[in-house]
């Protein structure tokens, strides 16, 4: 039967944790944020079913057991980082981690990326996806784009832009419909629905008291629901930088001229706040404002 073995990115954790006493200044010495740090702590605490620190406030102590597992642990790292590797060159390798919700990534980041990569050729960026309004806690990543209501204790929170949301439909579903013109004929039409776009407040502004849809197809994804209202499977709530391509290419044309100016949901830089962010991140944190402030 295989043995289950501890990670070795929580055990090298639980090193540096425990040689420093402190888990900020661990982390930052890993590269990793504290709650990151936090993070592979528990899961060898898991592993362990034992407590290995006690947390003190800021503060944290090696347990009986802690002290006694650190010695093995420290000889176990000693003896892989002292093994010789003929072909291995050392290089140190500057790197951000960086988190984005899909539709962020596909419409915005990508495109801009090119040109961060060719001011900074040697730092490299490694991008992960995260579901947005579900994954709510920093991951390993230096700086993560989410989209929601900017609310994030404890977090560094920059908006970094404000774009307006309007009504999209593909020119064949609106050929089903009777003429829209006015927001009061969308009660012939289905409305997709969304928690990231959520109908009330354009109806506020279009003056209609409706209440939030409650039936009919719902798309978490801001681009899976540009791609349902571009199938004919209803009416839905954009945004300009996503609809674009597809709008001048007549995939989906703009309904009604009511917008909502301010939607509840816009997308934020966070990032964890600390005394000494590593060069590279502030550049990549820097960047990323002057390139969306544009937009």
């Amino acid at each position: 039967m295989a043995t289950r073995l501890p990670p070795v990115h929580a055990l090298s954790a639980f090193e540096a944790a425990a040689r420093h006493s402190s888990f900020a200044v661990a982390a930052e010495e890993l590269c990793i944020t504290p709650s990151a740090l936090s993070h592979r702590i528990r899961l060898l605490e898991e592993h362990l079913c034992e407590r290995v620190f006690v947390r003190e406030g800021r503060s944290v102590t090696l347990t009986e057991f802690g002290r006694r597992y650190l010695d093995v642990v420290r000889v176990a790292l000693r003896t892989l980082s002292d093994f010789p590797l003929p072909n291995k060159v050392t290089q140190s390798q500057l790197r951000v981690k960086v988190t984005v919700p899909p539709t962020f990534a596909r419409y915005m980041f990508m495109p801009r990326l090119a040109s961060f990569t060719d001011a900074y050729p040697d730092i490299e960026i490694e991008v992960y996806l995260f579901v947005p309004l579900y994954d709510l806690s920093l991951s390993e990543s230096d700086v993560e784009i989410r989209f929601g209501a900017g609310e994030y204790p404890n977090l560094v929170t920059k908006k970094l832009f404000i774009e307006p949301s309007f009504v999209v439909a593909s020119p064949a579903y609106l050929k089903t419909l009777p003429p829209i013109q006015s927001p009061a004929d969308l009660r012939h039409a289905r409305l997709l629905r969304s928690a990231l776009e959520p109908w009330q407040p354009w109806f506020e502004v279009a003056g209609l008291d409706w209440p939030e849809p409650t039936t009919g197809l719902r798309v978490d994804d801001l681009g899976l629901l540009l791609e349902a209202v571009k199938h004919g499977h209803g009416i839905g709530l954009t945004r300009q930088q996503f609809a674009q391509d597809m709008i001048s290419k007549g995939e989906v044309v703009r309904v009604l001229d009511t917008q909502l100016a301010t939607p509840p949901h816009a997308y934020y830089l966070v990032h964890e706040a600390q005394a000494n962010i590593r060069p590279e991140v502030q550049l990549f944190i820097d960047w990323m404002q002057a390139t969306y402030q544009q937009v």
